[in-house]
């Protein structure tokens, strides 16, 4: 199934019920006096985070959600029954926007969280709230009043832990299909990934974090160009990043460290949230180049880019250098048990004085 991570709807909270007007009709006693009752409130319209579901995908189904409408109030003093909610289930993580005033609604980040995202109307007066000492037969009695409509814009946010950031091509798919189950397409064209993966990676002793791999980000993407401007926001609550780079591209004139810094520029015109997350730069593609070549290469890298992180050396096709980097995730992710560690020579992150 897709990844369907967007979806439009429209919520109607239900009217409340109209008051009543009515009068006590016994026998032997005349002049009974008023004796309508209230009408109910509206349902109103609630959206519940669910941990069952992972996609937006049956709200382009069913658009609209409406919650019942209060009944109108009846003699003898009776009140109108309130009108059912109505309680729509969507994934953890969802955004709710309202479409009119592109004003953030809420957020809902754990099981069970209640949003309400439309008021049900207000009930009716019935006439004998009307009665007084002048007005001793009262006719007046209110409707109910209508409630709340609105069109809202629910976006799914990824909740991962580790966020894969990086150009076309530089592996991003291939690292996650080598380090956890997930099975993203691969291809040697630009844009095979075109909707986000996440992947559960196992770092031993029952510890494990999870990983996301969004479509490329190109230059422009600030501006709209290409796809991954448009799952950026998915990279926004997890605690690392992890930019791609291919040391190796095929085409020659291509500068991995002008890469680098482009998408460097691209998420800092996107958000400064975003570009202020720890990020490692991970150094993809090494078993394409010979040992002296490659630590040329890397060393101009780290030079032009003046990258003071955390680097890393590893080829996704492989799998080498990938054991270090898995342990190193776990352990930021704050999990609570260290993981096994597993000798790997070739798994030490890289440095150009090594």
């Amino acid at each position: 199934m897709k990844f369907v991570d967007e979806a439009v709807i429209k919520v109607m909270a239900g009217n409340g019920g109209a008051g009543c007007a009515s009068f006590r009709r016994e026998k032997y006693i005349p002049f009974g006096g008023p004796d309508g009752g209230d009408g109910g409130n509206g349902g109103s319209v609630y959206l519940i985070a669910k941990t069952g579901l992972n996609t937006l995908v049956d709200f382009r189904h069913q658009r609209t959600h409406k919650a019942q409408t209060g009944e109108s109030g009846k003699g003898r003093k009776m009140y109108g029954k309130k009108g059912e909610d109505k309680i729509i289930e969507v994934p953890i993580g969802t955004r709710v926007f309202d479409i009119e005033t592109e004003e953030q609604i809420g957020e809902l980040l754990q099981q069970d969280d209640l949003l309400l995202v439309a008021k049900g109307g207000d009930h009716g007066i019935g006439n004998v709230h009307f009665k007084t000492s002048t007005n001793r037969a009262p006719r007046q009695c209110t409707p109910g009043y209508p409630g709340e409509q609105r069109e809202l814009k629910l976006e799914l946010i990824v909740l991962a832990d580790v966020g894969l950031l990086g150009m076309p091509n530089a592996g991003k798919s291939s690292l996650i299909r080598k380090i956890s189950s997930a099975k993203p397409k691969v291809a040697d064209y630009p844009f095979t990934t075109l909707y986000p993966n996440l992947g559960v990676v196992s770092a031993g002793s029952g510890n494990s974090f999870v990983i996301a791999d969004i479509p490329g980000v190109i230059e422009g993407a600030a501006e709209g160009a290409g796809l991954g401007l448009q799952f950026l926001k998915h990279l926004e609550r997890t605690q690392l990043l992890l930019h791609l780079v291919d040391i190796a591209p095929a085409d020659e004139q291509v500068d991995p460290a002008d890469e680098v810094l482009k998408i460097t520029h691209e998420i800092t015109k996107y958000a400064e949230t975003l570009a202020n997350k720890p990020r490692w730069l991970v150094i993809n593609k090494t078993d394409l180049l010979s040992g002296s070549e490659l630590a040329q290469r890397q060393q101009a890298l780290l030079e032009k880019t003046q990258w003071q992180g955390k680097v890393y050396a590893i080829s996704a096709h492989t799998g080498a250098g990938t054991t270090q980097l898995v342990q190193d995730l776990a352990l930021h992710c704050c999990i609570e048990n260290e993981p096994d560690i597993v000798e790997d020579k070739e798994a030490t992150p890289w440095h150009p004085l090594d």
